[in-house]
């Protein structure tokens, strides 16, 4: 595990600032019709074929298709207007089946849309919309190897009028144009608002309820594995997602000043909160989407943007982040970043700001790579300025190694190469600041392997 130490207090928040994140690209359209606040877009969504890269972005009209080139731009390809198009749509979510994307809406008279993506990437096709069944769903989740949807809080019509909610369908999809209903429920909550399923099980994010798990193999008859309705910091259970190695589950509440919740998952799919993370958590700010891998979680945090977590660590530490919303003050928390999505094959990170768009962005995590973490001390720390810290190296390590500071805004403001010693005292930086260290040296292959901290100056 790496070593952190953090003293905690406020950070200070600057206008379209990031740390270790770049920015690639920024799409935006003025002529889009705009609802409350100026808002127009919603969730973003990343498919990969063939080679090529595409991201699909919703907004207050439909949905809108893009090519992400080699050289970082988005490049329109088309779009699909929703069923309902107007300034109240402020949700739609879209998912991937084969070469078909699914997309619903959770205002108006709205309706499920297939969309063929074969076509890509000249143009897309619309080739099923059934707008009574699924006149207002708020989020899909689709296991493909399984072959099911699962829709989340949908309200069905008949002749025109809107029916009583439904917490959850789950439909087969194997005849892709043809979606068969296999269960309808839990009957004892008023919703489902998210689910992550993966080998048949399924996380579900139950709203105030918590996180319900069932067992799918059976999809008419699913089993009750467990109701994790009762945890520290606990509010609106919004949306989860299960790490590649099934041992992490991480999840959002959204609420005002709520945390984020890095869970262990063990063979039994049992949920146990092991630490939390949030960022300016003291204003109210709230985390709302997220997507994990096996060591780092990419959470779109509504007024903070991308923000990015190592959950190595018992306690996530944040190691990156990018501010998509640089309106400073805002009174409204439910602003700015609203999905993410960071399975691409580039390692390319997509996220949907409701004002401005949709965001290219970069997150180097082989920086974050550590082959040997347990192999270096830094003491002391806290410290205060313009005195000075430690780094060791152990005693039978290749004595050579680099140390590099980087301020909140992620610029560098230290470097210094170490020779022939493994060991080094070093002068802390001037300023009162949260710092991250870099410590990179070669292992026994020669190869060169870093750690981080975060160094406390107040």
């Amino acid at each position: 595990m790496w070593r952190y130490f953090v003293l905690l207090f406020p950070l200070c928040s600057f206008a379209q600032s990031n740390f270790n994140v770049e920015l690639l690209d920024n799409w935006t359209d003025d002529n889009i019709v705009s609802g409350f606040n100026d808002l127009r877009y919603s969730d973003c969504w990343g498919y990969a074929s063939n080679g090529a890269e595409y991201a699909m972005l919703g907004s207050t009209e439909g949905v809108h298709f893009f090519q992400i080139s080699d050289e970082n731009q988005f490049q329109f390809i088309d779009f699909v207007e929703g069923n309902y198009s107007h300034p109240s749509v402020v949700h739609r979510d879209i998912k991937i089946y084969r070469n078909y994307a699914f997309m619903v809406c959770d205002e108006g008279t709205s309706s499920l849309q297939i969309v063929d993506l074969q076509y890509l990437p000249d143009s897309v096709h619309v080739v099923y919309e059934n707008d009574s069944s699924f006149t207002r769903v708020h989020n899909l989740f689709i296991d493909e190897p399984n072959e099911l949807m699962y829709a989340c809080s949908v309200q069905p019509s008949s002749n025109g009028m809107l029916q009583p909610l439904i917490s959850m369908q789950v439909y087969s999809i194997s005849d892709v144009l043809n979606p068969v209903l296999m269960f309808e429920g839990p009957n004892d909550i008023p919703e489902v608002h998210d689910a992550y399923v993966r080998d048949n099980i399924a996380y579900l994010n139950c709203g105030f309820d918590g996180v319900r798990v069932y067992d799918f193999s059976d999809p008419a008859n699913p089993t009750f594995l467990q109701n994790f309705d009762f945890y520290q910091d606990q509010g609106y259970n919004h949306q989860g997602w299960l790490s590649p190695d099934g041992t992490k589950y991480v999840f959002a509440d959204e609420t005002n000043g709520s945390s984020v919740k890095s869970c262990s998952v063990n063979t039994n799919h049992e949920i146990q909160v092991r630490g939390r993370a949030s960022s300016n958590a003291q204003d109210d700010n709230v985390p709302h989407n997220v997507m994990i891998t096996n060591d780092y979680a990419f959470v779109a945090y509504y007024n903070e943007g991308l923000r990015v977590y190592d959950i190595r660590p018992q306690v996530p530490q944040e190691i990156g982040y990018f501010d998509t919303y640089p309106e400073d003050e805002d009174l409204f928390k439910m602003n700015g970043a609203w999905g993410v999505y960071s399975e691409l094959p580039s390692e390319r990170i997509l996220v949907s700001d409701r004002k401005y768009g949709l965001y290219l962005l970069d997150f180097d995590r082989a920086v974050f790579q550590s082959e040997e973490p347990d192999t270096i001390v830094c003491y002391p720390n806290p410290i205060l300025p313009s005195s000075t810290f430690t780094i060791r190296l152990e005693e039978d390590r290749e004595p050579s190694f680099t140390v590099e500071i980087f301020d909140s805004r992620g610029s560098k403001v230290y470097s210094e190469f170490i020779p022939n010693a493994n060991y080094a005292v070093l002068p802390s930086p001037d300023a009162a600041g949260i710092y991250t260290l870099r410590i990179s040296y070669p292992n026994e292959d020669k190869q060169e392997v870093a750690a981080f901290w975060r160094l406390a100056v107040f």
